[in-house]
């Protein structure tokens, strides 16, 4: 894998849906960051996007930063299109900035592999945790255990106890 436990997080910019730029690494540098590649058709991302939300907002007062990016081909599976995630995010009033990732440069350089692939980076923008948010999409009782436990371990100072779980969703639309 080329983006490894420890490593620096890729730098990027990218536009939300509202054309808003946002940049990785921020200055100043929050606690934590975390990153999600996610789209809008893959019901493993619709199951799970109620507990990324309630983990977005739960975390919000302790400056944890939340990105999701979109870098599904919308030639392959046009739900993923920049105007379906600009319906997405008004439509859901989505607390995370859902960024288009239109040449897939940042998903690649994250290696991420499906879709939701969260990462979670401290404020070195070093990577922590990569996986799944939980055990179960369908089993909303886990309540993103794994990535709760990884960010309050981050939080703390800590090496979370999991650092990678299996990512499990749907593959990334790559282009051809």
């Amino acid at each position: 894998m080329a983006f490894a436990l420890g490593d620096p997080a890729p730098a990027f910019s990218l536009p939300d849906t509202e054309g808003v730029e946002h940049a990785l690494p921020a200055d100043p540098a929050p606690p934590a960051t975390v990153v999600v590649v996610t789209c809008n058709h893959c019901p493993y991302v619709i199951a799970w996007n109620p507990r990324l939300r309630a983990v977005a907002e739960d975390y919000a007062e302790r400056d944890v930063r939340f990105l999701a990016i979109n870098a599904n081909d919308a030639t392959k599976k046009p739900a993923d299109s920049l105007e379906n995630m600009v319906r997405f995010a008004r439509e859901q009033d989505w607390p995370i900035p859902y960024l288009h990732d239109e040449t897939q440069e940042v998903a690649r350089a994250l290696d991420a592999q499906v879709t939701p692939h969260v990462f979670v980076l401290d404020s070195e923008h070093r990577l922590r945790y990569r996986g799944a948010p939980d055990a179960d999409h369908e089993d909303p009782s886990l309540d993103a255990r794994w990535l709760r436990d990884a960010l309050d371990a981050v939080l703390g100072g800590d090496a979370p106890a999991e650092a990678e779980t299996p990512p499990r969703g749907c593959s990334v639309k790559w282009l051809d």
